[in-house]
């Protein structure tokens, strides 16, 4: 979702797409999606002016908000997009994902049937080098796929095979248009693994030993790793 946010955004911001067109790419079938708590000034009789906060649908944030904007998918001890302040990043690792634009960070809270972005101060980002987490991505994927392969992955979670297996026969993203094929095979590839280890991870069956758990353990951890630093990588600071 907050994938789909930042790369729409900026495709707005360079006139690839419009505000509606972000808004029903992000929406999907959600009902309603809400951004809420961004400053506003508003004056006051001839000239005092009060700071209130704004709830605006997602049409209106591309003229809310200044700037590229980056992704976020931290998870506890692994912070990446994240450069602070400390609220916001807490509530970025709670929440697993957010889009920083500017001095905005947003992140995503589902109220009953509704999606709302919750605005707060953000500070810059640490870059995620697009290329080098793309390769980076490529390389772990090849080594946890000999890893799965050493632990008998089709024995204790047979549709992880069925998965690595299906990379490029699966559904288009919905990305903006004019998105680059590089980014577009990175973002693919970074959903799929990190499919792959929610799934291993939602059923740990097969008799194993303790070493062996522990070495599943590893090699999905390295594969969500390099999985969220791609696909933060491939869809921040787009210049066009």
């Amino acid at each position: 979702m907050s994938a789909l946010l930042a790369t729409w955004l900026d495709a707005v911001r360079v006139g690839r797409a419009g505000p509606d067109d972000l808004a029903d790419a992000v929406r999907g079938s959600d009902p309603r999606h809400l951004v809420v708590g961004l400053p506003v000034r508003r004056s006051v009789g001839q000239s005092a002016q009060v700071e209130a906060e704004a709830v605006i649908d997602l049409h209106q944030l591309p003229g809310a908000v200044l700037g590229p904007a980056s992704l976020a998918l931290p998870a506890p001890g692994d912070p990446v997009g994240l450069g602070g302040p400390p609220e916001f990043n807490f509530a970025a690792i709670e929440a697993g994902e957010a889009v920083v634009v500017g001095a905005v960070g947003l992140v995503p809270e589902v109220d009953a049937r509704t999606v709302v972005w919750q605005a707060y101060p953000a500070s810059p980002v640490p870059w995620v080098d697009e290329r080098e987490s793309a390769i980076e991505l490529r390389t772990t994927l090849v080594e946890v796929t000999q890893s799965l392969v050493d632990l008998d992955v089709a024995s204790w979670q047979p549709e992880i095979p069925d998965l690595l297996l299906n990379l490029r026969n699966r559904p288009a993203l919905p990305l903006p248009p004019g998105t680059d094929a590089r980014r577009v095979e990175t973002v693919e590839r970074a959903t799929l693994c990190l499919e792959i280890v929610d799934l291993a991870r939602s059923g740990e069956g097969g008799a194993v030993t303790a070493y062996e758990m522990e070495r599943r353990h590893a090699a999905l951890a390295d594969l969500g790793r390099a999985a969220r630093r791609a696909l933060v990588g491939a869809c921040s600071g787009h210049t066009g």
